[in-house]
């Protein structure tokens, strides 16, 4: 158990209003959970509906059957518990490192809203037992590895469930100690599970849609400090606003992240007196041909590279797969997503597929796709800075001293390029079905280790995006142009120099990476902005 940071408000877990940032809210900030009074009558009601129809001997997968490929064998009611717990035990087999407290707290949240939906007809105590421990930071201890995506999150939900009935291990202080030590401190008595309780703890996605909700989440704030750092790149190396003008995006190309990106590029370069308009270089460009000088410096700057000049097309792009992902989660989030389901009225039971993680497993993927080509674009506008042949005048690997005994930013360069390259070998994990359970489970989503390799994807980006932070300060000394600065870029550079100081000799740079990249997890330098300016970013 950890002790987290309670904020006042507390989410409502009612199975159909759940965002990822009420998630985040919960997982991050350690704010209350709250099952609202109609949602605890739903569970009680679908649970009087189940015991009904449990007590006319009616076959119910997983409560008078075996489990998956053993479907086929009868259970005598009166193993109820015995079968529920045995279930979870057996489940209880993931491997590998374990998640961490946040994350766990987001698969726990996840959980309990899908069963507070009210059709998978478990006891109001189950509700009430969830919530209470994301209330007092009692943190399953859940490794990453084990799930296949289908029949949802099996392994890492069953180390959830462990932990309510007593068994397993929770995290204090980030290191796993054992369930009941933890349960008979605060006296608490493990809950014995009954009819469909433990299959419909285990038995759903909630640990792919929790962990990729903090993903998607922090992704969004990793675009808005990607688009932060380029545009304190374009003042520096004094380039068009011609390419982020509203009518071109909201008009001629009308994709909504585009025009998001567009409109902060916009509102992130107000004020400066570095960039310059399209109608500047026209004139500049005219006066250069008047007096027979060398025009192609001007032609250069009429339209600088894509890397600074796609940026609407480019970072927009990602958030649209972002806005994608976070409509897919959080339908999710809200779904009853384990088998089988009960409904009022209705006698005909579900016995359906609704654990399938293939909606989630395809958007992470894409998430994953779209974070790497952001790795990709933060990486080249590093080179672009770095390259004094691209850079427009600034000097090789921005050396402040003298070049050659001095090498600047070029060591930097290096993990930067690395992890744009390890960020590729991260392929689709949503493709890489393979049969299990008897060949019950013959097509499988993968989805948890899609939203791992997001999350390994955005951890990467970090680093990258740290480098070119660095780089993008140091740009600013050497040229010399704070001052021209708009108040957003000013307020940026500020941010990075109250962390690292200017590179004028060379040194150590490796922990200057680190606490930027660590920065950056924390959007820092998106707070940056709503501190010191006015700007208020998409």
């Amino acid at each position: 158990m950890t002790t987290v940071e309670i904020s006042t408000i507390p989410v409502a877990f009612d199975g159909e209003s759940l965002t990822i940032d009420s998630v985040r809210q919960v997982a991050e900030e350690g704010a209350q959970a709250a099952v609202p009074d109609a949602a605890m009558a739903k569970a009680r009601r679908s649970r009087e509906i189940f015991e009904g129809i449990a007590e006319q001997n009616i076959p119910i997968y997983g409560v008078t059957t075996g489990y998956g490929e053993m479907i086929y064998m009868q259970v005598d009611k009166s193993k109820e518990t015995e079968l529920q717990t045995n279930l979870v035990r057996s489940h209880s087999a993931g491997v590998g490192p374990l998640f961490a407290e946040d994350e766990a707290r987001a698969v726990v949240a996840a959980r309990l809203n899908t069963l507070a939906k009210g059709y998978s007809a478990v006891r109001p105590e189950i509700l009430e037992r969830l919530a209470l421990y994301l209330n007092l930071g009692i943190t399953p201890a859940i490794p990453q590895i084990g799930s296949l995506g289908a029949s949802g999150d099996l392994a890492p939900l069953s180390h959830v469930a462990s932990t309510l009935i007593g068994e397993g291990y929770v995290l204090r202080d980030g290191k796993q100690v054992p369930t009941r030590k933890v349960l008979d401190e605060l006296g608490i008595e493990p809950l014995k599970l009954k009819f469909k309780e433990g299959l419909a703890l285990i038995n759903g996605t909630s640990a792919m849609t929790g962990l990729g909700s903090l993903v998607v989440g922090r992704a969004l704030t990793q675009a808005r400090q990607a688009e932060i750092v380029t545009a304190l790149l374009i003042e520096t190396l004094r380039g068009s606003t011609s390419p982020f003008l509203a009518e071109g995006h909201d008009i001629a190309r009308p994709h909504q992240g585009q025009i998001d990106t567009a409109a902060n590029m916009r509102a992130l370069m107000n004020g400066s007196n570095l960039t310059v308009e399209h109608a500047d270089l026209r004139r500049e460009l005219q006066a250069d041909k008047d007096t027979d000088k060398d025009v192609q410096r001007s032609e250069i700057y009429l339209q600088k590279a894509y890397s600074l000049r796609a940026i609407p097309q480019i970072v927009g792009a990602v958030r649209d797969t972002l806005y994608h992902a976070v409509q897919k989660l959080e339908i999710e989030l809200n779904s009853a997503n384990d088998n089988p389901l009960f409904f009022e009225g209705q006698d005909e039971i579900f016995h359906g597929a609704n654990f399938h993680g293939q909606p989630i497993a395809f958007a992470m993927d894409f998430v994953t796709i779209a974070l790497t080509q952001l790795g990709v674009l933060a990486e080249r506008q590093i080179n672009r800075v770095l390259n004094r042949h691209l850079s427009y005048g600034l000097p090789e690997f921005l050396v402040a001293g003298d070049p050659g005994l001095h090498s600047g930013f070029a060591g930097a360069q290096y993990p930067a390029t690395a992890l744009v390259a390890e960020n590729r070998t991260i392929g689709p994990a949503s493709t890489q079905s393979v049969p299990s359970n008897g060949d019950n489970q013959d097509v499988v989503s993968m989805g948890l280790i899609a939203a791992r390799n997001a999350r390994r994807v955005l951890e990467n980006n970090n680093r990258i995006l740290a480098v070119e932070f660095l780089a993008a300060a140091q740009a600013v000394d050497i040229s010399g142009r704070f001052e021209g600065l708009s108040p957003a870029a000013k307020a940026t550079y500020d941010a990075v120099r109250a962390l690292v100081p200017t590179l004028g000799v060379d040194r150590y740079m490796a922990d200057d990476i680190e606490l930027v990249a660590a920065a950056l997890s924390r959007g820092e330098f998106l707070a940056a902005l709503d501190r010191y300016t006015d700007v208020v970013l998409r």
